[in-house]
């Protein structure tokens, strides 16, 4: 399409997995069509999982999580932010699945460590939510715990898949088809060399506020609009870094995430669950150490504006790249999510360079 958000470089493969360690899996459901059969379907859903990096669990990462605006559920977050960290697997689904999402990560957890509860420690799952009822039969829970089994086995790190798959299979964007978005960019070697990457699920959004680098893009385009209003929506953003960041800092770069979503005309409305959760890979918190001690390096506050500007380039991108990458799903009741136009924008992105 010919955009460029922001100066800095992407990342190989512009994907939060260019980000060293980290996985992502998905898993989908598109099944039946026609008349809403509630607790049946037509179901539009599915599961996202990112693993920050292998052995979590005893392995944890710094982290930090923030809300926008806080009508949404990310499950656990209480703990990552009064421990600084995240020891657990982060999910995405569709708001009424989050309780059977939530089972499967415990599921999963039990299985690679199998003295939980017994002789160790408890998780507490990091789930977080989007309302896909639009297009989707979302009081049937169709995303259950073993599709969040299924997408923490299958996780791997290939760049994920997007658009209208796992979490994001029935999300809407500016009254669009959207969903999973992702991208990723890379410091200079003189600030750190860091990579910073993002993934999101893209579910909020009104169409006149839909702006393109820079360009009002949604007040042209009036037409393919949703058949009946749709709820406000959410976000979910997901940072990833192997920038040696504390949870403050990480914190920082939570809430400057805001202003990429800001740029896409977004304005995180009463009704949007907007929520972020951003982490490091760069230090190891252990699991009970024996140590009174343990080492970490962090990077200084005075460096860290490279990676605040990266992180609010990457996710202006991840959201667009949600948008571009989805295609047109009709689910319940006929009601149809169209894609955005690829020719329409690019006619109205040249009107303006």
């Amino acid at each position: 399409m010919g955009i460029t958000i922001g100066a800095l470089p992407t990342g190989a493969n512009d994907a939060i997995t260019d980000v060293a360690g980290v996985r992502v899996g998905q898993v989908t459901h598109i099944e039946g069509a026609g008349r809403l059969r509630p607790g049946s379907g037509p179901v539009r859903t599915g599961v996202t999982a990112i693993i920050p990096r292998n052995d979590l669990w005893h392995r944890k990462v710094p982290a930090a999580i923030w809300a926008l605006n806080g009508n949404g559920e990310m499950t656990g977050a209480h703990w990552v932010n009064e421990a600084g960290m995240l020891e657990v697997p982060i999910l995405l689904t569709d708001t009424l699945s989050v309780g059977r999402v939530d089972d499967g990560v415990v599921s999963w957890m039990i299985q690679h460590y199998p003295g939980i509860g017994i002789d160790d420690d408890v998780p507490l799952p990091v789930v977080a939510e989007c309302d896909d009822q639009f297009l989707n039969d979302i009081q049937g829970r169709h995303a259950v715990a073993a599709d969040a089994v299924a997408a923490l086995d299958g996780a791997s790190t290939a760049p994920p898949q997007q658009g209208g798959v796992g979490a994001g299979t029935g999300m809407m964007a500016f009254q669009f088809k959207a969903g999973i978005g992702t991208a990723s960019r890379v410091l200079p070697a003189p600030e750190g060399g860091y990579t910073v990457g993002v993934l999101v699920n893209a579910n909020m959004g009104r169409r006149p506020q839909l702006t393109v680098d820079g360009v009002a893009v949604g007040r042209a385009i009036t037409g393919l609009m949703p058949k009946r209003g749709t709820p406000d929506g959410s976000i979910i953003i997901v940072i990833a870094t192997d920038a040696p960041l504390d949870h403050a800092e990480l914190l920082g770069v939570a809430r400057r995430a805001a202003l990429g979503l800001a740029r896409t005309g977004a304005t995180s409305m009463p009704g949007s669950g907007d929520l972020v959760i951003a982490f490091s890979t760069a230090n190891v918190i252990p699991h009970y150490p024996e140590a009174a001690t343990y080492p970490l390096t962090i990077l200084s506050r005075y460096h860290i504006d490279p990676v605040f500007t990266a992180a609010q380039d990457a996710t202006e991108e991840a959201i667009l790249n949600a948008l571009l990458a989805a295609r047109t799903m009709t689910g319940r009741d006929g009601n149809t999510a169209y894609a955005l136009p690829h020719a329409r924008l690019s006619a109205l992105l040249a009107e303006h360079r």
